[in-house]
């Protein structure tokens, strides 16, 4: 049995799991595993990272010989007044701090291309990974919350690989070649210099847990704004229109709050680092000092040795510093890096089975066989729905807003797995048919018009890529769209706005049915197509979808049953089921529920409505 969905499509959201509007995926708490799952990504540039980390051993080497050279230039020239062998020190002292720097360019310039190359490559899956995700997901899923996982998620990641991976690495590298060269030097000196690093490693360890936790819940609740914010500025029209701005600054505000809590939380943990690490590196300088101060005295260390300490101290301390800095970025990366896994690892809804045959070349045989639907289980959408439109007909389907006729069209295009039944074309299950195979053979005219931001010519020829210009000047003289767009600026090279801001709806529903025509599809399916246009437009409309619909099983949505007279069969849906059948003569002569939908709309006569009939479902 098919995989039953939790929301509605198109318009408001269901109650998913647990109730919640909306609901997100339950958030991943492997932290090892996405640092090894992120480290995998890292692997085809295994060899560009060994050079990176040959040039971080390079650059620490160089840059802790520097206060070795320093203590050599105190106790072996300046004491000994030794112009030369100073001159000597001082020239390697450069050179070896040159050396540091120059390295330290070259790994930063490497790992920005591996780290980019690898974020391409990441940013590459997850989106592919989207468009195998059903309709469903997408409903479940606020639009601005998945936006946010592509942009803000991602950099976070690009951000730490970037930028801080070579200093994860110099860092632990200096620590470790400090701790060396400290007990090389004296070894009670470098025992007294690392009476504060077990605290220093507590504390990062301590404020780490509470940093992370702090910021996957503010990359969270930033996903939720960015989901707010798409809808306000998606829907400003009908606010402006109602007069709801005051309503919609105080829904963001609400969100906005949150954000700020969360954020002052958790950088709040992340900024105690510094000041703490500090004030034990200070307070590392204090007991070095005296302890130095003494063994200077009692002839146990020189002064150059105590030197070299001080400088190994401060260097000591540096890298505990920037690795405290570094801690609420890595953590906001880690974060980022679950909540985009999340994504990835979520399973396709409707996907074809291992054996799913290719289908071209369709006739355009359609047949539901006892289907059941349902977006919330237990709430039927659709209940035992059979029905048969033969190769070429058109079918079309009328009832009440709400009686399930787009949920038809949408199982048919398998945008949804069914509950129950079997859907057939040619006498093929669609469950047993590849999708692109089906998909490739329908086109669709939708109520809701989506046009992509680009030129008039684009968006027709996404209905067939290859189309040439002339084909689709062609498309758009059948659907009568030519002399509209002939008008624009710029002909069809005229630039669309977003969602095509700059065209009535009525011109945008002619672009839409001038797309469907280029496709050349088996099967046609008209949901309300003509419906934001006038009456004078809407009949040209109909003379160029007949001659479209010639030859091809159509399948029409209409509220206005003027457009649906000649269909061979018309099917009246309400509340999931077929209530009546037959062609419009019949359908009138029988007197039911269509015949008193027609007298309400042609002849000003409102036949009764029963209670049941009145009755809500869902769409």
């Amino acid at each position: 049995m098919a995989k039953k969905h939790v929301a509605a499509p198109g318009g408001a959201q269901m109650p998913g799991p647990g109730g919640q509007h909306g609901a997100r995926i339950e958030k991943a708490r492997d932290v090892r595993g996405s640092v090894r799952r992120l480290l995998s990504y890292l692997r085809p540039y295994a060899w560009a990272l060994i050079g990176v980390f040959l040039l971080v051993v390079v650059s620490s080497i160089l840059d802790l010989l520097g206060p070795y050279f320093m203590g050599r230039a105190i106790d072996e020239s300046i004491q000994a007044r030794d112009l030369v062998g100073l001159r000597y020190i001082a020239l390697l002292m450069l050179a070896t701090y040159l050396g540091s720097g120059l390295a330290g360019v070259l790994q930063n310039v490497m790992m920005a291309r591996v780290s980019q190359s690898m974020m391409q490559e990441l940013r590459r899956e997850l989106f592919e990974h989207l468009q195998t995700l059903s309709l469903a997901f997408f409903d479940r899923n606020p639009h601005g919350e998945l936006m946010s996982r592509l942009t803000n998620d991602l950099d976070a990641i690009s951000r730490v690989l970037s930028q801080n991976v070579t200093s994860l690495f110099s860092g632990l590298l200096t620590l470790i070649g400090i701790m060396i060269m400290m007990f090389t030097l004296n070894f009670w000196l470098a025992l007294g210099s690392m009476i504060v690093f077990p605290l220093m490693m507590w504390l990062v360890g301590f404020v780490g847990k509470r940093t992370r936790k702090g910021f996957r819940e503010y990359q969270m609740r930033i996903g939720q704004l960015n989901g707010q914010l798409e809808e306000m500025f998606s829907g400003q029209r009908v606010i402006v229109a109602f007069g709801r701005e005051a309503s919609a600054l105080a829904e963001f505000d609400a969100i906005n709050a949150q954000v700020q809590d969360v954020g002052v939380r958790a950088q709040t943990y992340s900024m105690m680092v510094p000041p703490l690490m500090g004030i034990l590196s200070n307070a590392n300088i204090a007991i070095l000092a005296g302890l130095g101060g003494w063994m200077a005295l009692q002839g146990l260390a020189t002064v150059g040795t105590i030197a070299t300490f001080y400088n190994y101290s401060r260097k000591f301390a540096a890298p505990l510093r920037q690795l405290g800095n570094l801690y609420n970025q890595i953590q906001s990366a880690l974060a980022g890096a679950e909540r985009v896994f999340e994504i990835i690892d979520h399973e396709p809804e409707l996907i074809d089975t291992p054996d799913a045959l290719p289908l071209e070349n369709i006739a355009g045989d359609v047949t539901f066989d006892h289907v059941d639907f349902s977006y919330v289980p237990g709430v039927p959408v659709i209940k035992d729905m059979s029905l048969h439109a033969e190769a070429g007909q058109t079918i079309a389907l009328v009832g009440p807003t709400g009686a399930g006729k787009t949920t038809i069209i949408n199982l048919l295009t398998r945008f949804y797995d069914i509950d129950s039944g079997a859907i057939l074309i040619d006498g093929h299950n669609i469950h047993d048919v590849q999708k692109a195979c089906i998909r490739r053979q329908l086109g669709i005219v939708l109520q809701d018009t989506f046009l992509f931001t680009g030129t008039v010519m684009e968006n027709i020829r996404y209905g067939r890529l290859d189309a040439t210009d002339d084909e689709v000047i062609a498309a758009a003289t059948l659907a009568n769209a030519d002399q509209f767009i002939q008008r624009l600026p710029q002909g069809y090279q005229t630039e669309l706005s977003e969602r095509a801001g700059n065209l009535s709806q009525g011109q945008r529903q002619l672009l839409a049915i001038a797309r469907a025509v280029l496709a050349d599809p088996r099967i046609l399916i008209l949901d309300e197509a003509t419906s934001s246009v006038d009456t004078r437009t809407e009949v040209r409309i109909q003379e160029a979808l007949l001659k479209l619909m010639e030859g091809r099983t159509s399948f029409v949505i209409a509220h206005r049953l003027s457009t649906i007279r000649d269909a061979d069969k018309v099917l009246v849906i309400n509340q999931g089921e077929i209530i009546e059948q037959g062609n419009h003569e019949e359908l009138l002569a029988q007197q039911g529920f269509y015949y008193n939908l027609y007298m309400s709309q042609f002849r000003g006569k409102t036949a009764p409505v029963s209670a049941e009939t009145a009755k809500p479902v869902l769409v």
